[in-house]
Parts: structure tokens; C-alpha cells; sequence
């Protein structure tokens, strides 16, 4: 059979596949032209497929695999296939590595071996060709030279490279099938499969000790897994005493090991803890990595303190380590929270990112444009924002609703309508959170039927609007004099079965005493109290006053709700109890007498 460049003799079900993609033909005249023609056509030493990149202009496009490759048959050796198949899959020429795999198997004896699998089968995991990996495996000779455990934990590692979960774990049952003995590494990515398929970390820790009775060692890569599943779900204490009894065991902590205990601190704000393992980490000579700094620069950027994070930038390239756009964004991302930008320290810290020859990523950019929305400086925020797209870099959802929010805050409609509309053109799908931005921006600019518009988007991206939504139009309608438009939305929101809150039923009760309609404001006042909801003291106050300076003193209805409010001024909101209000200590008032004079 004859591989030519048009059909590569894939099974049916991948060529389908392949057909499908409009660049396939591009990509194997490519792999002739660029790769095969420079690093086989002129031989296959180590030197030569790492250095020559020229193209060989004799090879005609339709010319097949067999044809180009016949005078290399018999000379050719399984580690220099190698090679081959590792520039390819540098170059990401997968579909080239799956056609100079076949060559190899047509080839006598075949050049196929346990080897050239290792290398193929994560490669074309990573780029996602998860069918291609399976159906090579499927096809592996059934000698005993292939039941080997290293082919089957390159497969099990392409698969959970390409998300392919479900075809992993067959893929290790079929092994235990086989008896295959499993080794470290087996139980390495097994642990991590578990975790992606929602498995819990005791499962996890279970799986281990399996593995452990059927003699796997411990080893480094088992305990980072370990540690991740534990570190995910939150069990830090549990992650800690696994890393202290690996140790006992003779099985070093290393920087990955720490980096995870160390995130996971600082994600539930335990930076102090994050300090301590950093400490032990250098007390026990272990090099922190670029990752190491930047989690703990992350972490300190939250908490919006930048002084500190400049003092673990210069600390990180005192010890040798390059900054790179994620450190840079850490320092953007701590000034831009500060709420005070008359020094333009974001700004300088972006610039500065960009003179050391750091192109800004997608974060750097959406933290600049958030540190200007936070200042007000939304048409600086506009300039970012064209720059990023000037660059080629594509904006994500948090961009954009960082941008809208930029707009929402400077009452720019006009701007937000364009931002949005952009927004729809690149089929970006926003949240709840975009969706309620937008209600208030167009709201409050009294743009009632575009702020309706964006309600009925909701459902066409599979949310619901929530009472936060709704509470924005009512409030709009309120401030201008539309309080006529109000029952309707509770109509909707009873539709939705959203149950309003305080801050609903405040708004409607101002909007109707605004128009001295106190009927309906007493009614919604008792259905407030009849649902269980209370206003602030501020808002019985404010209440008060509007109604005092609206005296209608011959309307009952005026004075009942005057009443009602006055009344509920006094009444302190009733907090509601947490878990843990049985503990807590009351205080005993002494009696006269027990007061020493």
C-alpha cells in the first residue's frame, strides 16, 4: 500500500476525520518540503536532524512516502526514527508523525518498537489527536515485546494529555488484564486521572496503597500527585503529614512538591503558611523556581500589597531567576487594586515589563485595564484595550467584562453598546456577572429597552437573570420617575421564581412615596415583613424623611406606613446564627452587690 500525501492510510474513522481539516494536503507538503526533505533526505545523523532546515526542492509534492524514503530502507535505525518523530512533534507536524510511524511499520524488520511509542503516543496526546492514540495502540503487535509497561504509560500519559479519561483508566484495565506489572509512573498518572474524573483524594490515597502492596515504589512523581489531590480539595493538614511520612521513607520533597503546598496555602489566604514552607524549602537547599515566586507574588497581590511584591521581584533575580509576564502582572495587578494610580505605578510596572523584552500576555493586559477602570481612567483602559488587540492577542471574557465595568463606571453608554456588540461579533459568551454590568450601565442611563435586551440574553446562553439583576432596572425605573413600569418585573421575577429581597422591596416602597402613591408602598411595605425581609436602619430613615417631606396628614394610608416605619426604626435586624453561636461566652451582668467598692 502506497502512502501518498492525499490519503495517509489511516483507519476509516480517522481519515473521515482528517478530511475534515482544510490544511491536512498543506501539512504533508510541508513535512516533505521542511522536514522529511532536510533531515532524511540528507541522512540521519544526530547533527544533521538538529541542524539542517533547508528544504529539498527535487521532491516533487505527489511524491508518496515509500518513494521518498526507498533508498533509506534497511539503513535507517530505531533510534534515529526517533529523533525524527521528536522534531516533528516539536515542529507540530502530529499528522506527519502518525505517517512516518506507518513508514516505519511497513519496513523490514519493522522499525516499530516499544521505544518509538514512548515518544509518539504522549506527543499526539498533547495535540489532542486522542483517536490516533488509540487506534496505534489497538494496532500494536501482540508479541510480548510490546506488553511492556512503558508503552502502556505512554499511552495512558497521551490520553490524559488529551483529556481522554475514560479511555485511560480502560487503557489501565486492560493492563491488570495482561498482568502488567505496574510501576511508579503508572501510579503517578493514575492518581491524576482519578482526580480529573471527580474521584476524592482518600480514593486517591487507597489507589496508592493498592499500588504499594503490588510492590510500587515511592517515588517523587507519586508524591507529587498525592499532594496535588489532597492540596485540591482543601486537606492541607492531610497533604502535609503525606509529604512528612514520604520523607521517612528516604523519598525527597522537591520544588514541584513544595510550589503545590505552597499555592494551596495561599489560595485560602494562609500566606503566613506559604512563608514557612518557603523558609523550610531553602533551609532544606531545594532552589525555589520562577513559580515558586510567583505564587507567593500572586498571593501578596491580592492582598494589594506591592511593596512586597517589588521586594520578591528583586529577590528573584538576586538568586538567578528571570522575572517572566506572570511575575510583571503580580506587580501590575497590586498597584491597580490600590485605588490610587496619581504615580501611574501600574502603568510603570507594564512599561517596565515591556523595556526588559517581556511581551504582555493576556493577564498583564486585563490587569492594566482593570487598574485604570479602578482609577477612572476609562479612555486610557479604551487604549490598552486596543493595543492588546493591535498585538495580536485575542481578549477573554474577563477582558471584556473588565472593560464594560471601565464604561459602566464612567456612564459611558455609547462605548459600552460598542464594547458589547464586539463582544457578540467574536462569539465570546459572557457570565452572570458581564450580563449584570451591562443591565446596570444601560439602566442607569435610562436605556430601559436595552437593559431589557440583555435580560432576555440570559437564557439564550443557558443563566438566569438573579434578583442582583432585576434589582438594577427597578432601581432605574425608581430614580426616574417610572415607578408605573415596577409590578411588571416583579411579575417576572416571580416567573423566574426569584424571591426579592430587602433591597427590592426598599427600592419600590421609595419609588411609590417619591409619587405620593402610599397605597401602593404600604402594600409592598407589608409584603416585605409578611416574607420575612427587613431594611437597614439607614433605609427606615431615609424612608422617614421622604415621607415627612410629603406630609399627608388627612390620608390614613400615609400615616400607617409613617407609623410602620417609625416603629420598625427601633427593631435592631436579627442576625442569624452560624454553627458555632452555642460556644459563644454570654455576658453576665453583676449585681450591685457583688461589685466590690
Amino acid at each position: 500500500m502506497s502512502l501518498t500525501l492525499q490519503q495517509p492510510p489511516f483507519p476509516s474513522h480517522i481519515s473521515k476525520k482528517k478530511k475534515k481539516k482544510k490544511n491536512a494536503m498543506t501539512q504533508m507538503n510541508q513535512m516533505y518540503q521542511t522536514t522529511i526533505s532536510s533531515k532524511v533526505a540528507n541522512g540521519f545523523p544526530p547533527k544533521t536532524l538538529k541542524t539542517k532546515k533547508n528544504s529539498c526542492k527535487e521532491l516533487v509534492k505527489n511524491l508518496t512516502l515509500e518513494e521518498a524514503l526507498v533508498e533509506y530502507e534497511g539503513r535507517v535505525s530505531e533510534k534515529e526514527c526517533c529523533e525524527v518523530l521528536e522534531i516533528l512533534g516539536e515542529e507540530h507536524l502530529l499528522l506527519c508523525c502518525v505517517c512516518f510511524f506507518q513508514w516505519m511499520r511497513l519496513q523490514e524488520p519493522s522499525l516499530v518498537t516499544p521505544g518509538t511509542c514512548t515518544v509518539l503516543f504522549p506527543l499526539l496526546g498533547k495535540g489532542g489527536m486522542g483517536d490516533e492514540v488509540m487506534e496505534l495502540f489497538r494496532n500494536l503487535p501482540s508479541t510480548k515485546e510490546f506488553r511492556d509497561v512503558h508503552v502502556y504509560n505512554a499511552t495512558i500519559s497521551g490520553l490524559l494529555s488529551c483529556g481522554r479519561y475514560e479511555d485511560a483508566w480502560k487503557v489501565y484495565e486492560s493492563m491488570e488484564t495482561e498482568n502488567i506489572h505496574p510501576d511508579h509512573m503508572t501510579c503517578s498518572i493514575m492518581v491524576t486521572i482519578m482526580r480529573e474524573l471527580g474521584h476524592s483524594a482518600k480514593d486517591a490515597w487507597q489507589f496508592f496503597e493498592k499500588m504499594n502492596r503490588k510492590g510500587v515504589r515511592w517515588s517523587e512523581e507519586v508524591l507529587v500527585a498525592l499532594i496535588k489531590s489532597f492540596c485540591v480539595e482543601g486537606l492541607r493538614r492531610q497533604a502535609l503529614i503525606i509529604q512528612s511520612k514520604m520523607e521517612k521513607t528516604g523519598v525527597s520533597s522537591n520544588a514541584i512538591v513544595f510550589n503545590t503546598l505552597m499555592d494551596a496555602f495561599c489560595k485560602s489566604n494562609h500566606i503566613e503558611a506559604a512563608e514557612g514552607l518557603f523558609v523550610e524549602m531553602k533551609a532544606k537547599c531545594i532552589k525555589p523556581t520562577a513559580a515558586t515566586y510567583n505564587i507567593l507574588m500572586h498571593a501578596y497581590s491580592r492582598r494589594m500589597q506591592p511593596k512586597i511584591v517589588e521586594k520578591l521581584l528583586e529577590e528573584m533575580q538576586d538568586v538567578g531567576l528571570k522575572p517572566n509576564a506572570t511575575s510583571y502582572t503580580c506587580l501590575i495587578s497590586a498597584y491597580g487594586k490600590q485605588k490610587n494610580m496619581t504615580d501611574m505605578a501600574a502603568a510603570d510596572a507594564f512599561l517596565k515589563m515591556k523595556k526588559v523584552g517581556i511581551k504582555p500576555t493576556l493577564h498583564s493586559y486585563t490587569a492594566l485595564i482593570h487598574a485604570y477602570s479602578v482609577s477612572g481612567l476609562h479612555e486610557k483602559a479604551y487604549t490598552a484595550f486596543e493595543n492588546m488587540q493591535s498585538e495580536g492577542i485575542k481578549p477573554s471574557i474577563e477582558t471584556y467584562t473588565t472593560l464594560l465595568d471601565v464604561f459602566r463606571r464612567a456612564g459611558d453608554a455609547q462605548t459600552l453598546m460598542k464594547i458589547w456588540k464586539l463582544m457578540m461579533s467574536e462569539k465570546v459568551e459572557g457570565t452572570g456577572v458581564t450580563f449584570n454590568i451591562l443591565v446596570d450601565g444601560f439602566a442607569k442611563q435610562g436605556l430601559y429597552m436595552e437593559a431589557r435586551e440583555v435580560i432576555s440574553e440570559f437564557g439564550k446562553v443557558g443563566l438566569q437573570p438573579t434578583v442582583v439583576t432585576y434589582n438594577m432596572p427597578i432601581n432605574a425605573y425608581a430614580r426616574g420617575g417610572q415607578p408605573s413600569k415596577l409590578p411588571q418585573l416583579m411579575k417576572e421575577m416571580a416567573v423566574l421564581k426569584l424571591k426579592p429581597d430587602s433591597i427590592t422591596y426598599s427600592t419600590m416602597i421609595f419609588a411609590f412615596v417619591r409619587v405620593r402613591d402610599f397605597r401602593r408602598a404600604f402594600l409592598y411595605h407589608k409584603q416585605m415583613i409578611k416574607s420575612g425581609q427587613m431594611m437597614d436602619g439607614s433605609s427606615y430613615q431615609t424612608h422617614q424623611a421622604l415621607l415627612e417631606t410629603r406630609p399627608a396628614r388627612k390620608n390614613k394610608v400615609w400615616s400607617s406606613l409613617l407609623g410602620m416605619i417609625k416603629s420598625k426604626m427601633s427593631v435592631k435586624v436579627r442576625r442569624q446564627k452560624d454553627e458555632f453561636w452555642k460556644f459563644k461566652k454570654r455576658q453576665v451582668r453583676k449585681n450591685s452587690s457583688d461589685v466590690s467598692v
